[in-house]
């Protein structure tokens, strides 16, 4: 899968110390759009943006996991990195 990062995310979606892996863009994408606390956020908003563009070829899928980071610590789910 040409968006794969080379980290991925585990992050807390379901309940606190319930992790889930994010491996790239699309997965990244799915969880903002189907399992995120808040509904809208600047940082949401950007990372929603450029998990779109890495689809297209236009950001690469590295700014999408920094904006898929932003965008939890935005909305206070708990990460492991």
């Amino acid at each position: 899968m040409r968006d794969t990062w080379t980290k991925p995310v585990i992050l807390a979606l379901e309940a606190p110390g319930k992790f889930t892996t994010i491996h790239n863009a699309t997965e990244a994408s799915w969880a903002m759009i189907e399992d995120w606390p808040l509904e809208d956020g600047p940082a949401l908003d950007r990372a929603l943006l450029i998990c779109a563009a890495v689809a297209e070829g236009k950001k690469s899928p590295e700014d999408a996991r920094r904006a898929f980071v932003a965008a939890a610590l935005e909305a206070g789910i708990e990460t492991k990195s």
